[in-house]
């Protein structure tokens, strides 16, 4: 296995031998370390990449079914091809800062992305390493942060089902809730696996800051965000990192350390990405 590191966040790996233990094991921990790993040469149907991401963890299945791949429903699917009947998946997911699972209670350690259908131009995921983040606040912000709570939801960005169609909102706003309720986490919490402490929110789905006494708090909540770089609507912000990615590259990225956000453009080619979600209950070195 070779990795090579590249400019801003994560490495590139290449000759990964999945049948190999000491590879999986190795390409964890570069993952844990290096944020983002970007492997090469992968050719793999939806069984034999969900069989990849059970080698890291337990997977688990997205709680709504509309990106579930039809024969195999652990895989989500983003795509903007077909339409109907013969529509697959959930077009232009993610154009928002988030991370995985954010407004579940527990959310993801791993995410593992495989694109199909990959386009010409203007392809590519942004990230934030949250951790870098919070090393880089000045200290009247750290100590701001102290004792704070953030909520985190997915109602603002939730996608409407065809189900929902005729639907009052109210009905649809009312299901998003019970299904999914706020979620509410330390603001700057430790790392399980790394030991690093997570300045954990993003511009989508944390809805608001609390301190200790309860009071709310939506000016810091706007400071960090803008601090983050997750208000910068030009990505020129130095903390914001552009993956880009071929055909044949898998993704994997340590989801609790990174915000990440899909680079969509108005005139869009056709785009297929299969995604596999991994709770690591294994508990490694911290480095």
């Amino acid at each position: 296995m070779r990795l090579s590191q590249q400019q801003g966040i994560g490495v590139v790996v290449e000759d990964f031998d999945s049948a190999s233990d000491d590879d999986v094991r190795a390409l964890k921990q570069t993952v844990y370390r290096e944020k983002i790993v970007v492997l090469k040469d992968q050719d793999l149907d939806p069984r034999g990449f969900l069989a990849l991401g059970e080698r890291f963890g337990a997977v688990e299945k997205y709680y709504e079914p509309i990106y579930h791949h039809p024969e195999v429903p652990e895989v989500f699917v983003s795509s903007n091809v077909g339409e109907g009947e013969k529509r697959i998946g959930v077009p232009k997911t993610g154009k928002f800062w988030h991370s995985d699972y954010q407004f579940m209670p527990r959310p993801f350690d791993l995410t593992l992305i495989h694109p199909q259908v990959v386009p010409s131009r203007n392809r590519g995921t942004f990230f934030i390493d949250l951790c870098r983040a919070y090393e880089n606040l000045g200290e009247e912000l750290k100590v701001a942060v102290e004792g704070t709570t953030a909520t985190h939801s997915v109602r603002r960005y939730f996608k409407i089902r065809p189900s929902d169609v005729y639907r009052p909102i109210s009905e649809v706003l009312e299901e998003v809730d019970a299904k999914t309720p706020p979620v509410s986490l330390p603001t700057a919490h430790t790392h399980r696996h790394t030991g690093e402490t997570i300045l954990y929110l993003s511009e989508g789905f944390t809805q608001g800051i609390t301190d200790e006494r309860g009071r709310d708090r939506p000016e810091l909540l706007r400071e960090l965000l803008a601090a983050t770089g997750q208000l910068d609507q030009t990505f020129e912000h130095p903390a914001i990192h552009l993956q880009t990615f071929d055909r044949g590259d898998m993704l994997i990225w340590d989801n609790r350390s990174l915000v990440h956000r899909a680079l969509h453009t108005a005139a869009s080619e056709p785009a297929v990405s299969f995604r596999v979600t991994v709770y690591d209950d294994e508990i490694g070195p911290r480095s």
